[in-house]
């Protein structure tokens, strides 16, 4: 039998994102966001090319991203209730990592895989700040998948793209348990 890491299947088998508007000041010091980070960074990237980065975004930047976000909403025809949604995502944020993927030329490693580890990024961030008893989200919304947006809010280069904002700061409340996944309705066992 292989060794088994109980408490870690444990965490994994429980996790449960915190809804950002939950999340309070303080959000993590940069010492205590560096394993955060460092974790996240382990995620698994065929050919070793790290087809992501990081852009940390402090409570004093989230000001100006809010701004964006309403510029970006009306630009877009967004309603106001949308406008406003995306811009809370900011106004309310503590601290948000945002992740990149930046896809790069490889004659090996397709880019629908270097956009899968990009997203495992994303979800190893979640979990390691959730690990480390941070409440966290996983929360991009629609200003993210605008690329004048990308380029103003984080100087987003024509091969990158956001692959997801984490906001991580102090849960207020503990969220409800939702509906989980039928293993039934998506499993399917091959036996030959």
């Amino acid at each position: 039998m292989p060794a088994r890491n109980d408490a870690a299947l444990e965490f994994l088998l429980s996790r449960r994102s915190r809804p950002a508007k939950t999340l309070v000041a303080p959000a993590p010091a940069r010492d205590q966001l560096l394993p955060i980070l460092t974790a996240a960074a382990r995620t698994p990237d065929h050919g070793k090319l790290e087809p992501w980065r990081f852009i940390v975004v402090e409570k004093a930047a989230m000001g100006r991203l809010a701004g964006l976000t309403e510029e970006t909403g009306r630009r877009l025809g967004k309603s106001p209730e949308d406008i406003a949604k995306g811009r809370s995502q900011f106004d309310q944020s503590q601290l948000a990592v945002v992740v990149v993927e930046v896809q790069k030329k490889s004659p090996k490693i397709p880019a629908v895989e270097q956009t899968y580890s990009a997203g495992a990024v994303c979800l190893a961030l979640l979990n390691a700040a959730l690990a480390a008893g941070w409440g966290a989200n996983w929360l991009s919304g629609w200003a993210s998948h605008d690329r004048d947006f990308c380029k103003a809010a984080f100087g987003l280069a024509e091969n990158e793209r956001i692959a997801g904002i984490i906001h991580i700061a102090t849960e207020s409340s503990a969220p409800p348990e939702r509906p989980r996944p039928d293993l039934d309705a998506i499993t399917t066992w091959m036996t030959a």
